[in-house]
């Protein structure tokens, strides 16, 4: 049996743990908010961007700009965006779990997958594991700005354009809600084609009134050309901002939940101290007692 002092010190142990995870809930809720306006706020402009690129790459030449070229190639990219630290429930082991199933599938296909990775959880897993990391970013997430979004995009454009690798996928927790995230895997390059909501005929292709070609103003290559790089820089972006603002939801629920759980384990431990602490009375009374009666 424990003694007392032993159990009065496990109670303002959990007692101090349950303050850290207070105020790491308390952090993590104010954080939110911020990377929550911030994904609301840039979320409409980059879809609406990949819509624009998606149907515009049905009515030009693919071959005139390089990030439009579909190659035949099996050589895969695949960038992983984890979170720098731990402490948020399953943000992390999702997106590795994932990342791992889809690199095995790919490879059961013949392909040959090469990493870049974001955040130091993604980095110190694939460290241990067989496949080459390529590319690595860290720390970025304290501060993140849009130029952590051109920087990561523009050393894959330079990669993808030096012929390095065929396709780029990008595996991350998209933010839903507060409580709610969800691992999409998503193709980045090269740009594929997609047709608007609704302009479609009854067969499945695209309507007469998509099939026109576009007038362009000055010239198609030169408007490829601005456009396309800024796509991947806003779509970038966008990755970041998602789950930077999945990850702080995340940690607010695992330290709501780690709060609340030092709450159950508090009451359970004093109960038991309690307990323990009448059994003690109980016995020096009887002790009292059985020394009153052995006097008489």
């Amino acid at each position: 049996m424990p003694s007392l002092q032993s159990l009065r010190r496990k109670i303002a142990a959990v007692k101090n743990t349950q303050k850290i995870t207070k105020a790491m809930k308390m952090v993590a809720a104010a954080k939110l908010k911020r990377a929550q306006d911030r994904i609301l706020s840039a979320r409409p402009y980059a879809h609406k961007m990949r819509e624009v690129l998606g149907n515009l790459s049905r009515r030009v030449n693919r071959a005139s700009h390089p990030l439009l070229q579909k190659r035949s190639g099996t050589r895969i990219e695949v960038l992983i965006v984890t979170s720098d630290r731990g402490l948020c429930g399953a943000f992390n082991a999702n997106i590795l779990r994932k990342a791992v199933e889809f690199i095995r599938e790919m490879e059961s296909r013949g392909a040959r997958v090469t990493l870049s990775v974001v955040g130091r959880k993604a980095r110190d897993f694939f460290r241990r594991r067989a496949w080459p990391i390529r590319q690595e970013w860290t720390g970025i997430f304290d501060r993140l700005t849009y130029e952590h979004g051109i920087d990561i995009a523009q050393d894959l454009i330079d990669q993808f354009q030096k012929d390095i690798f065929d396709e780029l996928y990008v595996i991350y927790n998209e933010f839903k809600s507060a409580i709610q995230q969800r691992v999409v895997v998503e193709k980045l390059f090269p740009v594929d084609a997609v047709v608007e909501f609704g302009q479609v005929d009854g067969a499945g292709e695209p309507a007469e009134g998509t099939r026109g070609a576009y007038l362009y103003e000055p010239d198609e290559d030169e408007l490829l050309a601005a456009l396309l790089p800024k796509h991947f820089h806003i779509q970038a972006y966008r990755i970041l901002l998602e789950s930077s603002a999945a990850e702080q939801g995340a940690r607010m629920a695992a330290m709501d939940g780690a709060t609340r759980n030092a709450g159950e384990l508090i009451k359970k431990i004093t109960l038991y101290y309690n307990k323990t602490r009448q059994a003690a009375i109980t016995k020096e009374l009887m002790d009292i007692v059985g020394g009153a009666e052995a006097l008489k």
